[in-house]
């Protein structure tokens, strides 16, 4: 989620406007009435993705210009063509086979599939036709606006929306871009003098009924064993998350690949900086209501994003336990600037139609993706199943830099 300084001076929505779901506040207030203070992953769980309320299961998604945040395959269509470039390598590296399945968990706007595919079109790939493209949301709607959407670009036949049976073995991919940074965290605090070094901050209600902060014991082992196994040990008072929900999540993205790569791309870090107590004393829970960027989770209320920066080893360790090997991995700017440049620049700026505007966005866009402060930063994590051995793909390849 890019909130650069030239992007936030456009004239956008107050986002004080967006409001509260009050139904929602009121049912999350009801369950801690009757039950005690939540988990705030629990509380996160209802924020985002409560059936006809949650910020996911709105009918119009997030992303975009118009919505609260800029992803990188809404800000332009580039990005999805870099990773169709990508999965065209991983499916070289399988011998081309005549079926290639991308499933794209948290498909959005379908902004990304329609770069992605776009990408492929322009660049004449024969990998185009093998294609089949399935986009994964937790509200159904989103779909079908997500199929209009590539009907109107003329792509709408390479999709396929209906969900794999439980016995699926595919040869394909799966896409998540600024996935995993949606999913619900537990959040705790150091605390040296309690046996586990920890509590956990669980979500309660004050005197006037508003959501407030409480600290009890840890609601399960599996928060201290987390810090435990990657070395850290919280300050006193220091406030971090741990997602607990990443091996349900990717082991069942992945339930169905038999054959192929998962691509995984978001803001993500190692646990030592992640967890640091200089520079992270708070953590690092984030909202986002129309491009603006806050830290209170208890305000407008499944209106507005929650996320955490990802864990990294929590993310190669949950792909171990789903059976996925590593791959490769890079950063945005790095896989931008191997597979973005030279001849798929030049396709996009060779479509029919293109003008000085398409080269300008372009060029803007470019900056922004390759920009290492901003979008550029971001990881991107590929994990295979299925690979031939010492399968390595080209665009994961880091670039030489002068004196390195």
């Amino acid at each position: 989620m890019d909130l650069q300084p030239g992007y936030r001076r456009e004239r956008l929505p107050d986002p004080e406007s967006v409001g509260e779901d009050e139904v929602l506040v009121e049912a999350i207030r009801a369950s801690i009435r009757a039950s005690g203070p939540m988990t705030f992953a629990r509380f996160m769980e209802h924020a985002l993705y409560e059936p006809g309320h949650g910020y996911y299961r709105r009918p119009d998604p997030g992303p975009g210009r118009a919505g609260d945040f800029l992803t990188a395959p809404e800000a332009h269509p580039i990005f999805g063509a870099v990773i169709g470039r990508l999965l065209e390598q991983a499916w070289e590296a399988l011998g081309r086979p005549e079926e290639f399945t991308i499933s794209e968990p948290g498909a959005g706007t379908g902004a990304l599939a329609a770069g992605l595919l776009g990408g492929l079109r322009d660049l004449g790939s024969p990998m185009l036709s093998a294609v089949r493209y399935r986009p994964v949301e937790v509200e159904p709607s989103r779909v079908d606006a997500i199929r209009a959407r590539l009907a109107d670009a003329g792509i709408d036949p390479f999709i396929r929306p209906e969900e794999p049976g439980p016995g699926a073995r595919e040869t394909g991919a799966v896409v998540a871009n600024e996935v995993l940074d949606a999913l619900p965290v537990h959040r705790v605090v150091g605390r040296p003098g309690r046996p586990e070094g920890i509590a956990e901050l669980l979500v309660a209600l004050d005197e006037g009924g508003s959501f407030a902060w409480a600290e009890r014991d840890p609601t399960t082992a599996a928060l201290a064993e987390r810090l435990h196994d990657e070395g850290v040990t919280l300050a006193d008072g220091q406030v971090t998350e741990v997602c607990l929900a990443l091996d349900g999540w990717l082991a069942d993205a992945a339930r169905h690949l038999a054959r192929g790569v998962v691509v995984l791309v978001d803001y993500a870090d190692e646990p030592a900086a992640l967890h640091d107590p200089v520079t992270r004393p708070t953590g690092t829970l984030r909202a986002f209501a129309r491009h603006a960027v806050g830290g209170d989770p208890f305000r407008h209320v499944g209106r507005q994003d929650l996320t955490a920066t990802v864990d990294l080893a929590a993310v190669r360790a949950a792909a171990a336990r789903a059976g996925l090997r590593p791959v490769g991995e890079t950063t945005q700017a790095e896989l931008v600037a191997t597979l973005g440049t030279g001849e798929l620049t030049t396709a996009i700026l060779r479509r029919d139609g293109a003008d000085l505007q398409d080269a300008l966005d372009l060029r803007s866009a470019l900056a922004r993706l390759l920009d290492p402060r901003g979008m550029g930063g971001f990881r991107v994590l590929v994990f295979g199943r299925g690979l031939p051995d010492g399968t390595a793909l080209e665009g994961l390849r880091r670039l030489r830099r002068a004196g390195g």
